[in-house]
Parts: structure tokens; sequence; C-alpha cells
């Protein structure tokens, strides 16, 4: 896992900050603060382009709708079938929380 070459306090504190986040708008306040709007961007594009591979979209699809590159698209497939389940899992709670309400 590669996240492993980068654990360590700095990082736990940035991910203690998400979670510590109760609503959606304290996570705009945050991600307003800590990244650039392009930096943002590019992780929302990422998790939109996972919901649509998991829905079986093609990367034509993908492309048009998110503006995302090949690779882009490529590197996330990747994540889906390879990686740590994280999108997997983040994907399946929004749903569940959707469903719920």
């Amino acid at each position: 896992m590669q996240i492993d070459k980068l654990r360590g306090k700095e990082l736990d504190q940035l991910f203690k900050a998400i979670l510590s986040l109760e609503t959606i708008e304290e996570c705009y306040e945050l991600f307003d603060d800590l990244a650039t709007m392009n930096e943002v961007q590019s992780l929302a594009q990422r998790l939109e382009v996972a919901r649509m591979l998991r829905e079986g979209d093609t990367y034509h699809a993908i492309e048009n709708q998110t503006g995302a590159s090949t690779a882009t698209i490529s590197r996330v497939k990747r994540c889906l079938n390879y990686g740590n389940d994280a999108y997997q899992l983040v994907l399946d709670r929004i749903y569940e929380k959707e469903e719920n309400k």
C-alpha cells in the first residue's frame, strides 16, 4: 500500500481533522482553506468516475460527463479492481444514507 510510505503524525492529523467534520458546510469550509479549487475538484471527479465505473458506464461516457482523462479513469478502475476497496466503501455508505432519508 503506497499510503504506508506517507503514514505519520501530520497525515494522521489531517485525517482526524476530516473525521471531526459534522456537516457538508464544514467540509466546504475546511477544503476551501486546505486546498485549491482544482485539487478539490480533482478529488470529487475521481469519486464520480468510481461511481460511474461501478455502474458500468463506458470510458467514453465517463470522459464526456466528467471531463476526466482516460489516464484518470484507468487509475480509478485499477483502484476499484486492485485497491483497498475504499471507493466501494464510501460509495456504499453514501447510497445507504441517501436511501434511509
